[in-house]
């Protein structure tokens, strides 16, 4: 059965994050070790209820991408027996699935956004200025339509309870130099295709994708944290989209229609999550990684 974790305790090792779902702790030889809670963020807030068995499916998920996608991008894991990380005494069970030992890299900061389809953040940008963080975009488009060709849109990297913003690629020239910057554009361009490929095989649009990279001591690339899941990810069933519409989803949109009918303000503390709602979004995370790598958590 699926596990839950709300917040992970490991004692011994020195926690120097918590993230809006990840815990990351320190492991010698520049190795961190990360752990996906089953907490769940909505608009960039994380609520008070936990999504039983979202951490382990994040991770298949995310493994699952990272070894398919390897010949494009290098990824952060290593090959390390989690049992040999974790303190004496853990419940190894708790913890196995939604753990990965990993190289410790230095952040890009930015939030690396690839959009396919017109939708979220990037349909109120175009409806606005006609443009999606400075690429003007052709007149006439519909929400949630195709478009002519995936598109880069960073964002800025917030810190839990703020907002991400949308920004030029110019800022993150600005940010980290042009070298980088294109290395980060190209990469994120080069897995989106690939991945959306990949789906739409299997009867799946995905829209959009964010994904994070950071380099190691040389400066060489990786894609590390997630890839390609439900919480980065709009994941579309092909055979119910249709232009003009928010398409129903596989990923944590579920829980941001339901949040949009409260008249909820989108600031800290969130708010709590009916039970019908936590179990209809374990159900589409579920479904994803059964549609999209085959694997089914019972």
């Amino acid at each position: 059965m699926p596990t839950t974790l709300l917040q992970s305790n490991l004692p011994g090792l020195n926690l120097v994050h918590r993230g809006k779902v990840r815990d990351v702790y320190v492991l010698p030889d520049n190795r961190l070790l990360i752990v996906a809670s089953d907490r769940l963020s909505a608009f960039d807030v994380v609520l008070p209820d936990p999504i039983p068995g979202k951490g382990e499916m994040l991770t298949q998920m995310s493994n699952f991408w990272f070894g398919k996608t390897a010949h494009l991008v290098p990824n952060h894991l290593l090959d390390v027996p989690l049992q040999s990380e974790l303190p004496e005494g853990t419940n190894l069970a708790l913890y196995a699935r939604r753990s990965v030992v990993t190289r410790r890299l230095k952040p890009v900061p930015v939030e690396a956004i690839a959009r396919g389809y017109l939708i979220g953040s990037g349909w109120k940008d175009y409806k606005a200025t006609g443009a999606v963080c400075g690429i003007s975009l052709p007149s006439g488009l519909q929400q949630a339509e195709q478009l002519p060709e995936p598109i880069f849109t960073p964002s800025t990297k917030a810190a839990v309870g703020d907002h991400d913003e949308n920004v030029s690629f110019d800022s993150v020239v600005d940010a980290v130099g042009a070298d980088l910057a294109e290395q980060v554009r190209d990469a994120t361009l080069r897995i989106y295709k690939w991945a959306a490929a990949y789906a739409a095989e299997r009867g799946i649009i995905i829209a959009d994708t964010k994904l994070e990279f950071g380099t190691d001591e040389d400066g060489k690339l990786y894609v590390m944290d997630e890839m390609l899941t439900p919480d980065s990810s709009r994941f579309w069933p092909a055979d119910s989209y249709r232009v003009g519409i928010s398409p129903p989803s596989y990923d944590k949109q579920f829980v941001r229609d339901y949040l949009e009918t409260l008249g909820w303000n989108k600031q800290a503390p969130g708010p709590h999550v009916p039970a019908e709602v936590i179990a209809g979004t374990a159900a589409k995370y579920a479904e994803a990684l059964q549609r999209l790598a085959g694997i089914a958590l019972d």
